[in-house]
């Protein structure tokens, strides 16, 4: 029997697991054919294959256009050991391969799911499994957490959120309410956002989930309060792959709570500082995606502006490669009186700036996040006057075709009218340029 078991890239947490016996190969990729289908745009259609030796041993061959690395080494072909991690492309999807069946710890407090490539994960959405059996349907039942006896938790990494033998929490930082907190992942001035857990017994299955706090300093500002409730009541009233699940708000010792979906993936500006500037094609699609996505928000009755579409709001979930659009705290209703000037000036059409945001603003930032994405600069130091108005001057960068270029000049008209009307002709005229 061979096991392979897909892992969070910076946690090396399971988040799904696959066993395979009496099978003459087991092929992975991004085509629905293979043995395990894994929606990454850095994994090719058939990726690699493993394939059985003499005396019990296990061989991987690499078709993949963006190569295969075992335990950090590039390799086209040759044999696997019991153990190794498999990594599909550089920066893309972890697979540990083992031998044999591993104890039930191998998958986190039993059946917690992993969604979307954040953790949890919307089931629409988990990697494809074309034959084999995926443990999450044929463990342990839902909500039991395995252990073993007397568990030490020895040889986890420092990074662990999971004891790799047991499956229980290395380490439970506190509790605020049902929600055990596992880690804080960041402080501001609005609160604290941790990495927290439901555990078993609340009438669902234990799933990972962001936790944001606000605390009880901020909660004493009305507008503070308002963008904090409003990202809540929003998020509540959205079903979309392309937006985090809302789960919970609650007021806990003074200070409010949202419990939502983590997204396990990397935003598009730390992608771009980190690997540069995005091909065409590939930030072209993101666009699209995000266009979905807007879309969606727009159609809403009455439509939902996002007010702050920006490359940092902007991120690539790790399993499937699809936009997921963040931060709905400063989303507002058309319709209502006009507010607060809220979004990053660099991406902010300029009725918004002025207070007054339109459907049309939300497609405006696609512009100059395009223009970062393809350049890794500000969209700002491409900024300059032309005629009578301020305008995007793109003459100068060659990896921005005139198709594209044109898409982008019309998206970022000073008038509302002169843009694109609605998210799906920008898809559209987004399409084109591919």
């Amino acid at each position: 029997m061979v096991t392979l078991t897909l892992l969070d890239p910076q946690q090396q947490t399971p988040l799904q697991q696959w066993q395979f016996e009496n099978v003459p190969a087991i092929r992975i990729g991004r085509s629905p054919d293979n043995h395990v289908v894994v929606s990454d745009l850095l994994v090719s259609r058939q990726h690699l294959e493993l394939c059985p030796g003499a005396g019990g041993t296990w061989h991987l061959v690499n078709y993949g256009t963006n190569g295969t690395f075992v335990d950090g080494t590039l390799v086209s072909r040759g044999s696997i050991s019991d153990g190794a991690l498999i990594q599909l492309a550089s920066g893309g999807p972890l697979l540990k391969f083992q031998i044999g069946s591993p104890v039930a710890a191998a998958v986190p407090w039993a059946n917690l799911r992993a969604n979307g490539s954040q953790i949890p994960i919307r089931e629409s959405h988990l990697v494809g499994v074309q034959r084999g059996q995926d443990r999450s349907s044929a463990g342990e039942s839902a909500g039991e957490t395995p252990v073993l006896p007397g568990c030490t938790h020895a040889g986890n990494k420092p990074a662990n959120l999971f004891c790799i033998h047991c499956g229980q929490p290395l380490k439970v930082e506190g509790t605020i309410r049902q929600y055990l907190v596992l880690r804080t992942l960041g402080k501001g001035g609005m609160g604290t956002t941790y990495l927290a857990i439901q555990p078993a017994g609340y009438g669902v299955t234990p799933q990972l989930l962001v936790l944001k706090e606000m605390n009880a300093d901020m909660a004493k500002i009305a507008k503070a309060r308002e963008l904090f409730e409003r990202e809540a009541r929003t998020l509540q009233s959205l079903c979309h792959p392309g937006i985090p699940r809302f789960f919970d708000f609650f007021v806990e010792g003074h200070k409010k709570y949202l419990a939502m979906e983590l997204i396990h993936g990397q935003d598009l500006e730390k992608l771009v500082f980190q690997t540069g500037p995005a091909v065409p094609a590939r930030a072209i699609e993101w666009m699209i995606q995000t266009c979905d996505v807007l879309d969606y928000l727009h159609s809403q009755d009455p439509p939902i502006v996002h007010r702050d579409i920006k490359p940092a709001n902007l991120m690539v979930r790790h399993l499937d490669g699809r936009v997921v659009v963040l931060d709905f705290g400063a989303v507002k209703e058309i319709g209502t009186p006009q507010g607060t000037r809220i979004g990053a000036p660099d991406y902010s059409a300029p009725e918004q700036s002025r207070g007054q945001p339109l459907i049309q603003s939300d497609l405006y930032a696609l512009g100059p996040t395009l223009i970062f994405l393809l350049t890794g600069r500000s969209p700002h130091s491409f900024f300059h006057r032309r005629g009578q108005h301020y305008r995007f001057n793109l003459e100068t960068i060659p990896t921005i075709a005139p198709d594209l270029r044109a898409v982008i000049d019309r998206v970022t008209e000073t008038k509302p009218g002169d843009r694109y009307q609605t998210a799906s002709e920008l898809a559209r005229a987004l399409a084109d340029c591919l």
